[in-house]
């Protein structure tokens, strides 16, 4: 427990549950109905369940209406939500992207849905941005690891940042690298003494959040350039818009809430110390948390965006 970090999040499509995804390979399933009950014991903050999904990490978890996603080192495991919630811990199926040799084990760091063709897109350690679905697709182009990807639903485009220092925009349908934001080249983002990689990406309609080396900052995708930076130290590990706000998470104890202008409203204290995983539950009014993991066992749950209400544990 002493070295546990919680890499990723997601919650259950009928939003009563949370899983959780740490260093060790372990998934745990938390019930938010009986830790958000009137009547919520300590016993209510731990898992229901916890199994081991992967021999590594837990890099990356995903839900789509019926399943939970788990990416660990070369591998995607498929688990039913409803199976789960039974206690029942057997993957649907485990696929392997197409990797060049079967020595190759890389690590995946990222997956989203393209709810265009319900294709699965994914990055990791080999560089590549795969589409995983009946036809598997490779979109080559970045020259080191893969950190992170979005899906522009309207566009027929993918993002994805990487190590490299770039934000690479797909066309989805023909797999062509159609735009290249190297972030790091941009006076007003770069921060050499972080490195250039990307580790945090994600997308709203003509905007773009993005952050890692370089400090967090907002883009607007038709003219390509950056309108607000954000005065965040460390490096930003994920960052998600809501509503006319921008929350973000990475060195520090604590969920920053900036505004779309550039300016930290608000640094709301968590308990681990850094942090990696950031996840708002819209699955469900009824458990509309805001949850936070990082460099620990502890897993805070923001009833209220405002403070920490308490917080789940392996």
């Amino acid at each position: 427990l002493l070295h546990m970090s919680v890499f990723s999040q997601s919650f259950s499509p009928c939003g009563r549950f949370l899983a959780a995804g740490n260093n060790y390979g372990e998934i745990a399933l938390f019930s938010l109905s009986a830790a958000l009950s009137p009547d919520a014991t300590g016993l209510s903050q731990k898992p229901v369940l916890t199994f081991t999904a992967h021999e590594g990490p837990v890099f990356s978890l995903l839900s789509t209406d019926c399943q939970l996603l788990s990416a660990g080192n070369g591998e995607i495991s498929c688990w039913s939500w409803s199976e789960l919630i039974k206690k029942n811990v057997k993957p649907v199926w485990t696929k392997r992207p197409n990797y060049r040799s079967s020595l190759e084990i890389p690590e995946i760091n990222a997956m989203i849905l393209n709810p265009q063709d319900n294709s699965l897109v994914v990055g990791g350690g080999d560089n590549n941005v795969h589409v995983l679905d009946l036809e598997q697709g490779i979109f080559k182009g970045h020259s080191d690891y893969i950190h992170c990807v979005s899906v522009r639903e309207r566009e027929a485009e993918i993002l994805s940042g990487g190590e490299d220092g770039a934000v690479r925009i797909w066309d989805s349908r023909t797999g062509r690298s159609v735009h290249c934001i190297e972030v790091y080249k941009y006076e007003s983002c770069a921060r050499p003494q972080y490195g250039k990689w990307i580790s945090c990406l994600t997308t709203d309609s003509d905007w773009m959040l993005c952050g890692g080396g370089p400090s967090l900052s907002l883009w607007h995708l038709r003219s390509l350039s950056p309108t607000s930076i954000f005065p965040l130290t460390g490096c930003q590990r994920q960052a998600t818009f809501h509503q006319d706000m921008i929350l973000a998470v990475g060195e520090g104890p604590f969920v920053s809430h900036c505004l779309l202008g550039g300016e930290v409203k608000a640094q709301i204290p968590c308990s681990p110390q850094s942090l990696n995983t950031l996840q708002l539950n819209n699955n469900s009014t009824e458990h509309r948390v805001l949850t936070a993991g990082g460099s620990s066992d502890h897993i805070d749950v923001f009833t209220n965006l405002s403070y920490r209400a308490f917080s789940l544990s392996f």
